[in-house]
């Protein structure tokens, strides 16, 4: 016990963590997948729908991210069709959804950084 405070691991899928946003930014850290579930927070995508609406992400990073958010079951994935070109979908899970009200209030704490300290641009022609 340090400073009075009880520590609390946490365990899922035989990983331990010291604390809740320890396993939280596990499953959606790094540049892209928060940014990623928060265009999938409106309903279902194509890869291609996805690639025009994050311009700076590469096509490499996007398919890296996408089969790690579906192995971690944030995203799932549907393939139709069985000849080329194949029609693949993805979406939020149960679990996907429930980190709306996390990534929605991360946005509107973004857009008032850059209103108060920045800018904002509107809709850019990449």
């Amino acid at each position: 016990m340090i400073g009075g405070n009880i520590m609390n691991y946490l365990k899922l899928n035989d990983k331990i963590y010291p604390c809740g946003v320890s396993l939280a930014m596990d499953l959606l850290g790094g540049k892209w997948k928060a940014v990623i579930l928060y265009f999938l927070k409106d309903g279902e995508k194509r890869y291609n729908e996805l690639r025009k609406e994050i311009t700076t992400i590469t096509e490499m990073t996007l398919s890296l991210q996408l089969r790690q958010m579906e192995h971690d079951g944030l995203i799932s994935r549907t393939v139709h069709g069985d000849k080329p070109p194949v029609k693949v979908i993805y979406r939020l899970t149960d679990l996907g959804k429930t980190t709306i009200p996390m990534l929605l209030a991360v946005n509107d704490w973004g857009k008032r950084l850059a209103k108060e300290s920045g800018e904002i641009l509107g809709n850019l022609q990449v």
